[in-house]
């Protein structure tokens, strides 16, 4: 009977294995997928409100703030809305659906065989109207994205870190090289990679997958909510700053969309190897030294963004532990906060342009 009992043990923890595995590996596969995915997102978003603008026919600054104000500012709306949602899987079905009705909507306005028969204010609403839906299919699938990632890694940095990171360089990629090739390239690859996340998602749940998501919490935990927040916009704020008064050619701006990517990417790493609080004081004093020293050499100022970048991952996972169970809220919120900061950083006021260039 002991060698029994004895044997029984030893398969169980075999099995215990196996299946612990198995869901790191789904993990794995998820978190890459979701990814992918945000690279296409961000480069299907910015590429087609490049070419839906592309005439200038009316002032562009219209459909980028209606798009920037729906793809983030709503995001904690949303994000509390995938807390709640019992099948997630919906919000990114949702979020693809309203891409390629964008898609689609920008192809009719732009159609040059409706020009001369076109009013001026269809082609100004067309423009609008497919930057709404461009900003709320973005806002969507983030927030799926972030909590997806969150609750199937178990909340591990390192794969909050890959999946924030690839939207910087869909980003640089959708806007340098915007044509309605890549446009449709880029909604084919989202469909294709929709499926086979659903696929990843709605599988078996992992041992990373038991959240809690009725508990309470302390008065204090939304203090520090909003100091992360602050935090947040204070580096948006600081990695607008790196670039102020500097030309950005196209090949600085695939250059700074790489390094935000590989900064956020490999912040979970440095985190999750050094511990938090080691790779943050390396990180926040290399890019205050980087900010002083921008001037002298170009890789000075990437490296400085880098490091700005690499700090990313552990605000989020800050908020999702502090949150916990609330991971869709805990992104919104941080994707609200890089607004104020890149708004600052962007004004044209003397007192800031002073004392960045000093």
């Amino acid at each position: 009977m002991f060698t029994c009992a004895f044997l029984r043990t030893f398969a169980a923890k075999d099995d215990e294995t196996t299946m612990f595995q198995l869901c790191r590996n789904e993990c794995i596969r998820l978190t890459g997928v979701s990814a992918l995915l945000h690279f296409l997102v961000d480069g299907l978003c910015i590429c087609c409100l490049y070419l839906t603008t592309a005439d200038g026919s009316i002032d562009i600054v219209l459909p980028f703030v209606t798009y920037n104000v729906l793809a983030f500012l709503t995001q904690p709306l949303t994000g509390w809305w995938a807390d709640k949602m019992q099948q997630k899987h919906w919000m990114l079905l949702a979020s693809v659906l309203l891409l390629t009705l964008a898609v689609l909507m920008a192809s009719v306005t732009t159609n040059s065989q409706l020009a001369e028969i076109r009013p001026a204010h269809g082609l100004v609403n067309g423009q609008l109207s497919t930057a709404v839906l461009l900003g709320m299919g973005n806002s969507l699938f983030h927030v799926w994205g972030g909590k997806q990632t969150a609750i199937r890694s178990g909340n591990d940095i390192r794969a909050l870190g890959v999946f924030v990171s690839t939207g910087a360089f869909g980003l640089a990629i959708g806007g340098v090289f915007a044509s309605w090739f890549l446009l449709y390239a880029f909604l084919l690859g989202i469909g294709v990679l929709a499926v086979t996340a659903l696929k990843f998602s709605t599988g078996n749940a992992s041992y990373n997958d038991q959240y809690p998501h009725d508990m309470k919490y302390w008065e204090g935990v939304w203090y520090f909510i909003v100091l992360i927040m602050l935090i947040v916009a204070g580096r948006s704020f600081a990695g607008e700053a790196y670039t102020t008064g500097i030309t950005k050619s196209t090949t600085l701006l695939l250059v700074l969309g790489a390094v935000s990517m590989l900064g956020k990417m490999a912040g979970g790493w440095l985190a999750k190897g050094l511990g938090i609080w080691k790779s943050l004081l390396l990180m926040v004093v290399g890019a205050i030294i980087c900010f002083i020293g921008r001037n002298l050499h170009i890789a000075v100022m990437l490296t400085g963004i880098f490091l700005v970048n690499c700090t990313m991952p552990i605000t989020l996972y800050w908020a999702n532990t502090l949150i916990r169970g609330k991971e869709g809220l805990a992104f919104g919120l941080l994707a609200a906060s890089l607004i104020p900061g890149y708004l600052l950083a962007t004004l044209d006021l003397s007192a800031i342009r002073l004392w960045m260039d000093n």
